[in-house]
């Protein structure tokens, strides 16, 4: 029989979901001495019928039964409301439209948890996230430097959320699920009598769940009028309950769809999108047409940058770029950058570009970190 070498503690994220719970089975049969970690973020309203903290606490309960593995529960609600939601509603209230999911990885998940794990003793950290870590060379030649990578499973790359790591963070941390498809995930979970196998994914933002997002924001963002007005003539066009409401490239919940403009061929108008939100005037402008020049950008400034080798990458170099989740690579290049902003030139003209979105730049498989769109 073959005997598996002690290779240290390593204590894992676990969520209630079958990544998590895969990945602690998988570090289990490598040999590890796993402890699982269940995080509670948000108590804010955790008694409501969107959060499902208590599901997921007991569906952790039970995986970690099956994996034969102790679990800690621990409440980073307070680190949340400080460092992640404060900074939420901060860039909402200026108009633009963050993504709290950057900002959870790099100060709760892989900051927080990562300090209370060493803390328990621990000699890495794991989570459920598909994308990779590599330890190779320093350019400099002193030492190694630990590259994030790309997925093997492309359309279920992570990568994007986790652009804010640093080498500290990177060092200590293992992705078992690197080389992993999802549906070979859910058939070793089938197989390994996990009762999570089939469990839907998890699509809401990371501390709400999946409830309505307006209503959630107008609790803290209250309703402030203003009008529509299309950004072509000017004309007003109808009535926003809030600029904090709406993000670049939105279509739904206008209410203006039945109003003349740009005609197709059917006979049936175009849908109108937003293209600009004038926070000081509280004006939000629309253009009619998906293809609206309003809506492409070939060029964007970013600010608020984090390079995960921890220097900033080559100007006047081309890379790839994601301006949001699930889109595809865009060749660009670096126009400038120094250690406040950088400014990014396209190949091809990107869609619906979002100020407070992530900028984040790829070369091949490496994930070389990113910035805020501004």
């Amino acid at each position: 029989m073959n005997v598996v070498e002690p290779k240290g503690t390593v204590v894992v994220g676990l969520s209630g979901g079958v990544d998590s719970s895969v990945a602690a089975l998988l570090l289990k049969r490598q040999g590890w001495k796993v402890v699982g970690l269940f995080m509670k973020n948000w108590e804010d309203d955790d008694n409501e019928e969107y959060c499902s903290s208590r599901q997921d606490l007991i569906d952790v309960m039970s995986v970690a039964d099956t994996i034969g593995i102790d679990v800690e529960v621990v409440n980073f609600a307070k680190e949340y409301k400080e460092r992640v939601f404060a900074e939420f509603l901060k860039e909402y209230q200026a108009g633009r439209t963050p993504n709290p999911d950057i900002l959870c990885n790099s100060e709760i998940k892989f900051k927080a948890f990562l300090d209370h794990a060493m803390q328990l003793g621990a000699d890495k950290i794991a989570t459920g996230h598909y994308a990779g870590v590599r330890e190779v060379a320093h350019p400099a030649g002193v030492g190694v430097e630990y590259q994030l990578l790309k997925a093997e499973d492309g359309t279920k790359d992570q990568s994007y959320f986790l652009h804010r790591l640093n080498q500290a963070q990177l060092s200590k941390t293992l992705f078992p699920l690197a080389d992993w498809y999802k549906r070979d995930v859910r058939k070793l979970a089938v197989e390994s009598g996990l009762h999570v196998a089939a469990k839907k994914d998890s699509t809401g933002i990371c501390f709400i769940g999946e409830r309505p997002f307006k209503d959630f924001l107008m609790r803290y963002l209250p309703p402030q009028k203003g009008e529509i007005r299309d950004l072509d003539s000017g004309k007003v066009l109808g009535e926003h309950d809030g600029m904090t409401y709406h993000t670049i490239g939105q279509r739904k919940g206008l209410h203006i769809g039945g109003l003349a403009g740009g005609q197709k061929a059917n006979g049936e108008h175009d849908a109108w999108f937003v293209a600009k939100k004038d926070v000081a005037s509280n004006i939000l402008y629309v253009v009619q047409g998906h293809d609206h020049p309003a809506l492409l950008s070939g060029q964007l400034e970013a600010q608020d940058l984090s390079w995960v080798a921890g220097r900033a990458p080559r100007p006047h170099w081309v890379y790839c770029a994601k301006t949001r989740y699930r889109q595809e690579d865009a060749p660009c290049e670096v126009e400038r950058v120094d250690g406040e902003s950088c400014l990014i030139d396209f190949a091809e003209p990107q869609w619906a570009v979002t100020p407070g979105q992530s900028v984040v730049l790829y070369e091949s498989r490496v994930c070389l970190g990113g910035g805020v769109i501004r």
